[in-house]
């Protein structure tokens, strides 16, 4: 399972130990993902995600799911979410 955020596709990232003496050892930084279940008002249903803290976060600020996937493109989006997406732009329209 790759650990990259399924909302704000944040993945790993590279850098170095560095010691006392200045030597510098290769390390990789990973995201803090959570297991997380997200409502959409809109479907009125649930969905898992797994998510970043930081993506968390970014979800509340911007008023819930529904709205985050709207404003987000698709690009950093898994395919869940992008499916997910479609299904919340068809309602849209047939409302």
């Amino acid at each position: 399972m790759s650990r990259i955020c399924e909302l704000t596709g944040k993945g790993r990232q590279t850098g170095h130990n560095v010691s006392h003496a200045n030597n510098k050892t290769k390390r990789v930084f990973l995201p803090n993902l959570q297991n997380v279940t997200l409502l959409s008002e809109k479907l009125d249903r649930s969905f898992k995600f797994r998510v970043s803290t930081h993506g968390l976060r970014s979800v509340e600020h911007n008023g819930g799911l529904d709205n985050w996937l709207l404003k987000t493109s698709d690009e950093k989006l898994s395919s869940q979410a992008r499916k997910i997406k479609r299904e919340l732009k068809k309602t849209a329209v047939a409302a």
